[in-house]
C-alpha cells in the first residue's frame, strides 16, 4: 500500500455515530480526533487506516451528511474496506491520501451506497 505524502494524518478514538450506515451495509468508523489535529476541508477522500495490528484502505467522509440529516456538525467517518469488527473505543490512525470528490446531497441512501462503491474502486486504484 502506498504511504507517500498524505494530505493529513488524523489520530483519535473511534466513537459511536448514528448507525445509519450499518443499516444499509456501509458501516463506518467515526473518528473523534485528538485535540489540535488539523482537519482537511470537507470532502470524500481515499485513506489508509491503521487500527489494532492492521492497515486497510478506506473511504473517508469529512464534513456534513446532507443526505442523512440536516445537522451542521462536521463528522469524520471512514468506511474501511474488507473490515467488519467491533472497534468502538479503539485508537485509530487515519492517513488522508487523496481527494476523491465533494460532498453532495443525494436522493436516497441507495444512491449513496452506489456512489460509495464507486469511491471504493477509485480508492483501491489509487492506493494499491
Amino acid at each position: 500500500m502506498t504511504s507517500d505524502n498524505p494530505i493529513s494524518v488524523l489520530r483519535g478514538v473511534i466513537v459511536h455515530g448514528k448507525g445509519k450506515g450499518r443499516t444499509v451495509g456501509m458501516p463506518t468508523a467515526n473518528l473523534r480526533p485528538e485535540r489540535g489535529m488539523e482537519i482537511p476541508g470537507e470532502g470524500v477522500y481515499a485513506s489508509i487506516v491503521n487500527i489494532r495490528d492492521g492497515e486497510y484502505i478506506g473511504v473517508t467522509n469529512i464534513g456534513r451528511r446532507p443526505t442523512v440529516d440536516n445537522e451542521e456538525k462536521i463528522t469524520i467517518e471512514t468506511n474501511i474496506l474488507d473490515f467488519d469488527r467491533d472497534i468502538y473505543g479503539e485508537y485509530m490512525t487515519l492517513r488522508i491520501m487523496s481527494y476523491l470528490r465533494p460532498i453532495r446531497k443525494m436522493n436516497s441512501l441507495e444512491e449513496v451506497k452506489e456512489q460509495v462503491e464507486k469511491d471504493k474502486m477509485k480508492a483501491i486504484r489509487l492506493l494499491k
